[in-house]
């Protein structure tokens, strides 16, 4: 069984699914070349350059049919490679380019998600994004639209982008609102090397970090990662190709785990970063000495951590 809490919408669109959407678009792109343009190369030299993978997908899913369909097909992708629990962040806002509104896009990736959920027996809920390029105007203007869906199918509310071009700390004010309305939050913290995002997402409330990398530069936030409980939610592939880490010889996961740190492992982008769950346990039992109890004990971080109802929770841990 296996848990996943970080996994974004746009990044994981099977090649099947772009294929339809953009040939309905008069857009048609043969395969090899298509599998080419949605998958990050081995030689990604950063954040910023991964990135430029989703203006592709997001042509994609800027209708209800598609938002739902795309939803959908995640959760049944997942379901198949043995996740038990999804969260599924995407960014409302990025879907709206042909004239959907905010609320419209998330009430189509949550029908999604829902008839996925029924089908598969996946729990699947989605986490909505706030973007770190958008202004603050526009963020609090999905937060606004996400309100009435919390608890119905989104779970919480995240901050992601680029991280380098972006302080964490000019967002203060969106997280205060999420407080104010009980809106739970990850963030994506500590990617690009930044304590400073790091030590703000833990000031502000965050109850996980995105990614987390940083972390390991500093045992002062560590042990308050580990006082507060905060998860921290780690992508081996990706980190590796967005050069997050040099490479696997520095990849921290072991020490988070030694440190009892609430860490646990997901794909981040399936289709972007070429991943599953399996290859995600297999890579990290493989090269970094992680072993089955190891493991597991990333699978109980992450049902701890996940925003799920205590319910689903002690579900999940009788399963395993």
């Amino acid at each position: 069984m296996r848990i996943e809490l970080h996994c974004h919408l746009d990044g994981s669109l099977n090649v099947d699914f772009v294929d339809t959407m953009l040939r309905k678009q008069g857009i048609n792109i043969e395969r090899k070349e298509l599998e080419e343009k949605l998958k990050v190369k081995p030689d990604c030299t950063s954040l910023t350059e991964y990135l430029e993978k989703f203006d592709l997908p997001l042509q994609c899913i800027q209708t209800k049919e598609a938002l739902e369909q795309a939803a959908y097909e995640l959760v049944m992708d997942a379901a198949k490679d043995g996740v038990a629990y999804i969260e599924v962040r995407f960014a409302p806002m990025l879907s709206t380019e042909k004239g959907l509104t905010c609320t419209e896009v998330i009430d189509s990736v949550v029908h999604g998600l829902k008839k996925g959920e029924r089908e598969s027996g996946t729990y699947a809920y989605a986490i909505v994004c706030a973007m770190r390029h958008h202004s603050l105007e526009q963020n609090l203007e999905m937060l606004k639209a996400t309100k009435p869906f919390v608890g119905k199918g989104v779970c919480a509310l995240d901050l992601a982008g680029d991280e380098s071009a972006f302080p964490t700390s000019l967002f203060r004010e969106l997280f205060l609102q999420a407080k104010e309305w009980q809106i739970p939050f990850t963030i994506h913290s500590g990617e690009c090397g930044s304590v400073d995002n790091i030590r703000e997402a833990i000031a502000l409330g965050a109850k996980r970090l995105g990614h987390g990398i940083a972390l390991e530069k500093s045992p002062e936030l560590r042990q308050l990662c580990k006082e507060k409980g905060i998860g921290i939610e780690m992508c081996p592939t990706s980190n590796l190709q967005t050069k997050a880490v040099k490479g696997l010889d520095g990849y921290p996961l072991k020490q988070f785990l030694e440190e009892d740190l609430l860490v646990s492992v997901h794909t981040d982008n399936r289709t972007v970063s070429g991943t599953t769950m399996e290859q995600e346990e297999k890579l990290v039992k493989e090269h970094l000495q992680i072993s089955d109890e190891m493991w597991l004990q990333c699978t109980r971080n992450a049902i701890q951590t996940a925003f799920a109802s205590d319910e689903i929770k002690e579900e999940l841990m009788r399963r395993m």
